[in-house]
This record gives structure tokens, sequence and C-alpha cells, in this order.
């Protein structure tokens, strides 16, 4: 008998350490394939290849060669996915990618800034947002992804726009009277809940870089503001955006603002002291939330692009938001064990449905604005490597290898 548990007992062993070297492997290939994509050159109208903005002639107009060249908040978010991968597996070439994106953004604007002076940013867009910082998604998730980087790679130029996004963000950003970020668009002083990532990462790494408590004093507000704004008790999730003028929400519970909006909270809490007075009524709004999205996901362990409109499509965007928050959460001991199988499952569907074998991920939706009919987010596209996604499925995935180890304890 004794000899039969034991042989249980090891066969168990083995089986986590096989579903975890997989799972490691799922990662890694999402990344690599990116690495194995990404050149860090521009290109013009007939394919021709510039190194480097030197040798682009007067006149013409070049692209980046890759999407994951661009300066755009959804590297920022892959870039910290990158730098989180690294260091879990000790592999200096994810690091070096992050590294890499920001140096090639950093030496190559004043190029574009000199040759579009003259023209609006999202008129020129991507170039445009190399230089300017008209929007919270314009440097937010990029100077996080930034102050990371400059732990070990030190150059003024970067504290340079680190500092100017603090001061952008303090002093220039449009805030409702109650000190909540908003934008200008579409209309006057609209809330999105995408914007809770694009500052909360940022403000709590500036608390750190500058030593300046004023910043995770600004994070902690406005997650309990935008909670106050878009959170839809009910159905235990999120409206998309708020309107100020009309003092009212939109009409969508988008997938992806739900996963921006969870992800800025593990963000927050990932740099809060233990003894923060504030720390445990943020933990316990998370589990608020996880129980909200958990009523949420299909027999695929996935999530709807409308989160309660199963006739939407699966979206694997918010779906990694989702597993990668539930399983840090699970792993700081913020939450309790049991909420370990929402996010095993949404890996798994994401294993299964989602990541092809080398390494692609398919159904992300592309950039979303905010409208008032559902029908405009019901025909979002969805495609395969999409930026807002990749990033996620990394950090979910590490969240889920480290959960699977702690759980066979």
């Amino acid at each position: 008998m004794r000899k039969l548990i034991c042989f249980f007992i090891l066969a168990g062993v083995i089986n986590i350490y096989a579903q975890n070297n997989e799972d490691k492997e799922v990662v890694k290939r999402v990344a690599d394939y990116v690495l194995n994509h990404t050149e860090f050159t521009f290109a013009d109208a007939s394919g021709k290849v510039y190194t480097s903005t030197k040798d682009i002639p007067e006149g013409v107009e070049v692209k980046f060669t890759s999407p994951f060249e661009e300066w755009h908040y959804t590297m920022g978010v892959l870039n910290m996915s990158m730098v989180n991968l690294s260091n879990f597996l000790n592999e200096d070439k994810y690091f070096d990618f992050a590294a890499r994106h920001i140096a090639f953004g950093m030496d190559n604007y004043k190029f574009f800034q000199k040759r579009f002076k003259n023209d609006g940013h999202h008129s020129r867009f991507p170039f445009g947002q190399l230089w300017t910082m008209e929007e919270l998604d314009d440097f937010g998730a990029v100077g996080a992804s930034m102050i990371d980087i400059s732990q070990k790679v030190k150059r003024e130029d970067y504290k340079e726009y680190i500092l100017n996004g603090a001061k952008r963000i303090s002093e220039g950003q449009v805030r409702l009277k109650d000190r909540t970020l908003v934008r200008h668009f579409p209309h006057e002083m609209t809330l999105w809940a995408d914007d809770l990532y694009m500052s909360v990462p940022f403000l709590v790494r500036l608390a750190q870089f500058t030593g300046e408590k004023k910043y995770m004093d600004d994070a902690i507000l406005q997650v309990k503001n935008f909670i106050k704004y878009l959170w839809n008790a009910e159905k235990g999730i999120y409206y998309h955006c708020y309107y100020s003028d009309l003092e009212r929400n939109g009409v969508a519970h988008w997938g992806r603002c739900n996963g921006w909006v969870m992800m800025a909270k593990v963000h927050l809490l990932n740099h809060m002291a233990d003894d923060h007075p504030e720390k445990v009524n943020i933990i316990k709004d998370l589990e608020r939330q996880i129980l909200g999205i958990a009523k949420y996901q299909n027999g695929d362990g996935l999530w709807h692009q409308l989160l309660d409109k199963t006739d939407s499509y699966t979206e694997s965007s918010c779906s990694a938001m989702f597993v990668y928050g539930i399983a840090r959460a699970v792993n700081q001991g913020w939450i309790d064990k049991r909420y370990a199988s929402v996010a095993l499952n949404g890996w798994a569907g994401l294993k299964k449905l989602k990541i092809t074998e080398d390494g692609q991920v398919k159904d992300i939706c592309v950039g979303t604005g905010i409208q008032d009919n559902l029908v405009f987010y019901y025909q979002r596209p969805a495609r395969t490597n999409e930026k807002h996604g990749i990033g996620a499925v990394i950090d979910a995935g590490i969240e889920v290898i480290k959960l699977k180890q702690s759980l066979k304890r």
C-alpha cells in the first residue's frame, strides 16, 4: 500500500512538472514569435529597408517594419511583460528586447519630430506618439516600461522623458473636479475605463522613481474614482465609459476595458507596502471584481468581447488579463486559493483555442474607442498577433506557472 501511495504521489509530481514545462514552452513561443518578427528598422513604399533614420532620404515616406516597433501603449504592456519573463526565466534576451524598443524610439524620435513638426500627432500616427503627450495612452504605459528599463539602463533622456510624463499627468492632463483623469474626446471630459491602466502603472512606478508619495496617492485616488463612476453593482462588471456632461455611463461592458481595470489594480497592489492603510480596501475591491468576472467565464474558460453578451466572440486579450489578475492575486495571497480554478481554466482555454503551435495569439480585438451602441463593439475586428493582447498572454502564463507550482505544495 505504501509503495502504491508513493507511486501516485510521484506520478502527480511528474504530471505537474510536465504541465509547467509545457506552459513555459508556450509562453516562450509567444515571446519568441515577437522577437523573431521585430527588426527595429524602417521601410519605404518600395520595400527598401533603412536601419537608421540617418539613411532615409528627404521626402521619402517610411513606416515601421513591424508593429512591435511602434511607440504605443500596447508596447509598454509588452515591454513590462518581457522584463517579467526575463526575470522569471533568467534569460536576458527578453529584457534586451524591451530595452532595445525603448532605445529605438528615443534614438529616432527627433527625426520624425522635425519632419512632422507642423502636423498633429494623430494625423501622423504612429510617429507622433514618439514625442507628444496629449493623452495618457501616448506615454503612460510606455513611460512605466521605461522606468522598469531604467533600473538597468541609465540614460539622461530616459529620465527627462519620465519626468516630463510626471509633469503632464499631474499638471497637464484634463481631470474632473474630483481629480479623476478624463479625455477631451469623443466628448469633453469623458472617462474611459482604459485610462486606469494608462495611468496607475506609471504613477506607482513614479512614486518609486522619484521617492514622492503624491504619485502613489494619485494612483489610489484614480482606482477609487474609476470604481465610483464605472462599476455596475448589479452585473458585477464595469462599464466602458462615463459621460460627465450627461452624468451617465455608456452602454457597453467591454471585455478588455474590464481587463485594463483589473490589471491596473494588480499593478497598484504590486507596489503598495503591506502596511499601507488602503491596501486591504484595494484587495477587497479586486476580489469583488474577480467574483463578478468569474460569472461570465464560458465553458471553454474564456470571456467574450462583450462580457454579458454570449453571442459576441470570445476575445483573447481580456481573457489573458483576467487569468493574469486572478492568478497573481492568488499567488500573492490577496485572495483565497479557491479562486485558482478560474485562472487555470482560463489559461487552458487560451492554450487550446487561442495560441498556435508557433506562438501566435488569435482573436485579439483591435484598438477600440467608445460608442453608445453595442453593434460597434460586436463588429470590432479580432486579429492574430494584435499588439493589444500579447503582453497580457505572457504575464498570464508566468503567473499560471507560479500558481501551479504553489498548488502542488
